[in-house]
């Protein structure tokens, strides 16, 4: 009988004490865990480490994808499951997870898992935040790709399959902090589509709003949800409205030059 695959559980975080005892328990299990932080002003590595993580410090920020890749780097098992310091692991995804382990490796195929995620006090179940399935785990020849944000694997011409469990996202815990995170991310991913040449119209900006709230709202039976549903279609639009807005400033300031 062969051995069990080594899997290595990796995780990026900064300042993620409060959320990462519940992630680390929920993974205790993996031959690894490592964590890679990016100056951390509280006890994260010190959680860390009394969870028998090995903690690994990060250099200057170039994005959520290298992040990744730098993390990985540091892992010795056969397998990887990425995840981030908000998702826990569930009895039901963590049996799955054991089965591709006790199984020969396959290098040629990636699994996806249903992520539930959380939105002021109830995990969604519509609105396309469920199933919301993410390629969290894949052999260690895979890495993700380098975007600053929205960074995904690499799977080249991978077979995806689906794993049973879900993986628990705390999404949004904190209305406050979630809304700055999103602010973030729409910086961030409108400063990448500059880079890149790209470009947006000031109708494009209200159009691509109007349609992420039509979207999220009726196509995804966002309606379902309740309140929440409601809200979320609206913090969608929101976001969408930031990224394409913020996208359309830099371009304009492009255009005038320095001030």
């Amino acid at each position: 009988m062969t051995e069990p695959l080594r899997l290595s559980v990796v995780l990026i975080a900064k300042d993620e004490a409060e959320l990462l005892p519940e992630c680390l328990e929920s993974i205790s299990w993996a031959d690894e865990i490592i964590l890679l932080e990016a100056n951390s002003g509280d006890a994260t590595k010190e959680i860390a480490r009394r969870h028998g993580a090995k903690v690994f410090s990060a250099g200057e920020w170039q994005g959520y994808g290298i992040q990744r890749q730098r993390a990985q780097q540091h892992a010795g098992g056969d397998m990887i499951l990425m995840i981030d310091a908000d998702e826990r692991v569930t009895p039901e995804l963590r049996s799955a997870i054991e089965q591709v382990l006790n199984s020969p490796l396959q290098r040629d195929v990636v699994w996806s898992i249903a992520r539930r995620n959380l939105f002021l006090g109830r995990f969604m179940r519509h609105s396309g935040w469920y199933p919301d399935r993410v390629i969290r785990l894949y052999p260690s020849h895979y890495q993700y790709n380098d975007n600053q944000v929205h960074e995904s694997l690499e799977t080249l011409n991978a077979s995806i399959r689906p794993l049973q469990g879900d993986l628990l996202h705390l999404t949004c815990r904190d209305f406050t902090r979630f809304q700055w995170k999103q602010f973030a991310y729409a910086e961030a991913w409108a400063r990448q589509r500059y880079h890149q040449g790209k470009h947006c119209s000031f109708c494009a900006i209200f159009s691509h709003t109007l349609a992420a709230f039509f979207k999220t709202f009726v196509l995804r039976a966002g309606f379902l949800d309740g309140k929440q549903g409601w809200l979320l279609a609206v913090v969608n639009a929101q976001y969408t409205f930031n990224k394409y807005t913020a996208l359309w400033a830099l371009n304009q300031t492009a255009k005038k030059g320095p001030l």
